[in-house]
């Protein structure tokens, strides 16, 4: 559902959605018995659970910076969830206060709390769309209403395609992904970062497990399948990486001796 009539859509609260999840692991209130029980349930069968919510959180920070640093001024963030400060807006226009936000997220709960992602700088743009990542051209065509998607764009799809299939029938998030690429300008960047199994296999097969019975499909990637999203595209150093390596801060070193954390993250640039 896109459009004024999705503030009125009714939350389904009989059911766990994963933005509610990870709101729960990263110690937010925007969420529901029903998934914090499959969240705890989640993180007895793979305590990886919330270290890697807080990493992929830390990653969109020095993504956003990066990509902002290097002189992107756009930014397309897909699947939202649930805002947790700081916001991709609030890092994009602490480097550049003229940087334009569009948020896309299809969970009702994250619509009722948009207007907190709104609070961007004068100088810039922060904007919120209620639409599905599979309908491409219905969200491109409302993010193009802020957006100069003749520009490069900063696309970011952080710990999203992991609920998405790879069947042609289905999601194809493949298909998707080389949709979205086609239509940035060159110069535009993808922001990833996915769920594996490569490097805690019982744990996460466990947790995937939790997430299907709960009705949430749920696709770990190999290391393979991750870089595939990449394909035609110019790799930024250090490449695809776990996500605690890629271009670490003094945090993310010290919450290496942590453990593990099962995700793959990287960032391209559309030549």
């Amino acid at each position: 559902m896109t459009g004024p009539d999705a503030a009125h859509a009714p939350v389904d609260t009989g059911r766990p959605h994963p933005a509610r999840v990870y709101d729960w692991w990263l110690g937010g209130k925007d969420n529901y018995p029903v998934d914090e029980e499959l969240a705890r349930k989640i993180l007895a069968a793979d305590d990886t659970a919330v270290r890697g919510a807080r990493a992929n959180r830390r990653f969109m920070h020095r993504a956003v910076r990066t990509v902002a640093e290097a002189g992107t001024r756009q930014f397309l963030d897909i699947g939202t969830g649930i805002p947790t400060a700081p916001n991709l807006h609030q890092v994009a226009q602490g480097v550049a206060p003229e940087s334009r936000v569009v948020y896309a997220d299809n969970d009702p709960i994250v619509l009722r709390h948009a207007e907190a992602l709104l609070h961007g700088t004068a100088e810039g743009a922060t904007e919120y769309v209620h639409a599905d990542v599979r309908d491409v051209d219905a969200l491109l065509r409302r993010a193009g209403e802020t957006l100069d998607l003749d520009r490069p764009v900063a696309l970011s799809l952080v710990a999203l395609t992991h609920y998405l299939d790879d069947d042609p029938d289905g999601d194809d998030v493949y298909g998707l992904l080389e949709r979205y690429v086609a239509a940035l300008a060159p110069g535009s960047h993808l922001i990833l970062s996915q769920v594996t199994a490569d490097l805690n296999p019982a744990a996460v097969e466990q947790a995937a497990h939790h997430f299907r019975s709960g009705g949430t499909p749920f696709h770990p990637r190999s290391l393979a399948a991750f870089s595939r999203f990449f394909t035609g595209l110019e790799l930024l150093g250090p490449g695809v990486i776990p996500v605690h390596g890629w271009r670490p801060e003094a945090e993310d070193v010290a919450a290496q001796a942590e453990g593990i954390v099962p995700v793959y993250a990287g960032i391209a640039r559309k030549p």
